[in-house]
This record gives structure tokens, sequence and C-alpha cells, in this order.
């Protein structure tokens, strides 16, 4: 990136946020912070309003306004593609405030840009999975972020699936989630005097309160990081044979997936799995394809429910015979 370019990208990065530090500036663009310090001054010279505080960043005049950020082709069919994904993986009223943006963006496109998108806009489609339509039908994901921007306690109606129950719980919300499939808000519920992660196509209702809570919560990035490093968890390693390695492409990911190497006709796969029990039965479907690598326990396990099933298997075929 040229200094031009760059310059103009920091006063972009500048009006995103209502105070940048230095240090911000510096690791996203790949410089040194004298060099952030020049392109900063250049902006001023320009006649950039730019508020510096020492030990705190840089800000914008509040009132001063800037010509209309134009966006770039890619950066446009990005939005497409993010609407896209958004219509599809969230609920209706996120989906509608999201197309009211894009309304917006669309608005102070180039005439040629307009046109791209119309054309592209029937070339991408992402499409939902049966849970996914479950979950659209739960629109509660503003009403969440609603809570969590303004520290709102939220009052919920949640199905416990582990022992069919429905309770109502007030809680504390901290950030939601997307993992495999489902939306997942992390709160201190109330109730549980605790942390919990709820499912959020199971909760039946929610309702934001007056009440703003004042205790002090990890963020949500802390929370997963700390939750993950407190699981017990096994590193797995096999190999499988390029023949069904394709047909693995989608479920891998349900099986804790990490990395992969091709090693001549066969593919290593490294998995974090919190259930061997789990991982074995999956293996089970194409084990004779592949190769258990590590750990021994799992090969074990493996060995031992193979077993049971021939014994099994072999006593139904001897009745049949008889």
């Amino acid at each position: 990136m040229n200094r031009i370019d760059r310059v103009s990208a920091i006063l972009i990065h500048l009006q995103s946020r209502r105070v940048v530090r230095a240090i911000e500036i510096a690791e996203r663009f790949n410089i040194s912070l004298r060099t952030v310090y020049r392109d900063i001054k250049t902006l001023e010279e320009a006649g950039i309003p730019i508020i510096g505080e020492a030990g705190i960043g840089y800000s914008i005049m509040d009132g001063y306004k800037l010509p209309p950020v134009m966006f770039t082709r890619e950066e446009a069919t990005s939005f497409l593609t993010a609407e896209k994904f958004i219509e599809n993986l969230t609920d209706i009223s996120t989906s509608r405030v999201y197309k009211s943006a894009m309304y917006k963006i669309k608005a102070i496109l180039k005439a040629a840009d307009k046109t791209l998108l119309e054309e592209i806009d029937n070339s991408i489609a992402v499409l939902k999975t049966t849970n996914q339509l479950r979950i659209n039908n739960k629109d509660h994901l503003q009403l969440l972020l609603e809570g969590i921007a303004k520290k709102r306690v939220l009052t919920i109606d949640y199905f416990a699936n582990h022992n069919q129950q429905h309770t109502q719980r007030k809680i504390e919300p901290i950030g939601i989630f997307y993992k495999e499939s489902y939306w997942h808000l992390i709160a201190f519920c109330k109730m549980r005097n605790d942390y919990r992660d709820f499912r959020v196509d199971r909760i039946n209702k929610v309702l934001v309160t007056d009440i703003i809570y004042t205790n002090k919560h990890p963020t949500l990035q802390n929370y997963l990081n700390q939750t993950a490093n407190e699981q017990s968890l096994d590193l797995v390693k096999i190999l499988v044979e390029k023949e069904i390695y394709t047909h693995l492409e989608y479920q891998k990911y349900y099986s804790g997936f990490v990395s992969e190497k091709f090693i001549d006709d066969k593919v290593e796969m490294t998995f974090l799995t919190g259930s061997l029990e789990s991982f074995a039965r999956w293996f089970m479907m194409f084990g004779d394809k592949a190769q258990i690598v590590s750990p021994q326990k799992l090969e074990d396990r493996v060995y031992a429910l193979i077993s049971t099933m021939a014994k099994k298997n072999s006593t139904l075929s001897h009745s049949l015979l008889t």
C-alpha cells in the first residue's frame, strides 16, 4: 500500500471509531509508531481536525463532517455476500436492520457498481440448514444485543434440553456467538449464580428490563478462551484415504477438526475432541478407509466397539440360519 492510500485508510479508520490508539493503527497497517505520527500530522495539515490525547488516542472533532466514503468494487460485492449470510443465518429483525443499512450503502455507490450488484445478486446463495430454519423463528438477537449494549438485566423463558424443563431466568448478558449452526448467548444467570451458555433457539421469550447491572464480567472472548482452556480435550490424529476424504469435508467440523496435511495418497487429519466415545463411533462410519495414528485409547475403543458388534451380529446370523 502506497502512502497516499495508507493515509486515506487511516482517515477512514479514524471515522469508524470514537477513539483510536496509535498502536492500533501501527498494527493494522504494519508500520512503526513514528510513521503513524507522521501520517496523522499529514492529515492535520490537510485540515482534518484531529484531537490527540496522550495515553488515550486520536479522535476527529465532534461535529466535523467528512465527505461520503466511497467503496471499491470488491468492498461492494463483499457487502452483498454478507447480506446473504445475515439474511439466512440470523433472525428476522437483524436481517431487516441490515437490509436498511444496505440501502444506504447502495445509495452512495457509483452507477457501475450498483449495476454490478444487481447483476450478481442472483449468483450468490447461502442455504439454510434444518436447524437454521428453526432458529430464524426466534426473533431475539436484536433484543439480546440491546441488553448487552445497555447492560440491562434480561428476563428469558428458557427450555433446558437436558431435563426437558421450561424455566424463567434473570440474566446479565455478556455476548453472543455463532457455532455449528446455532447462535449462543453467554450470560450470568442469577438463578444458577454462575455463567451459562444459552442456545438462542431454546429461548422462547426475551424481556429487556429497566434494571442496569453493575457487576464486572469478563469479555466474551476472554470467557470463551477461559472455558476452552478448562475443557478436557483429546488430541486425535487419523490417516484418511483420499477417496473418502471429500465425503468428510463438512462432517469434520462437528468432530473438532483442527488441521490437515496431504501425505502421498492419504490425508493426515488432526482433531481436538471432548468425547473420544463420540469420535470412535463417527470414525467407524469410514474406518475401512482410514487409520488411527493416535491416541491408543481411541484405537482400543474402536476395537472394543467392533468386537461387540461382530459378536452380536454373529449371534444374530447363527439364529437366522438355525
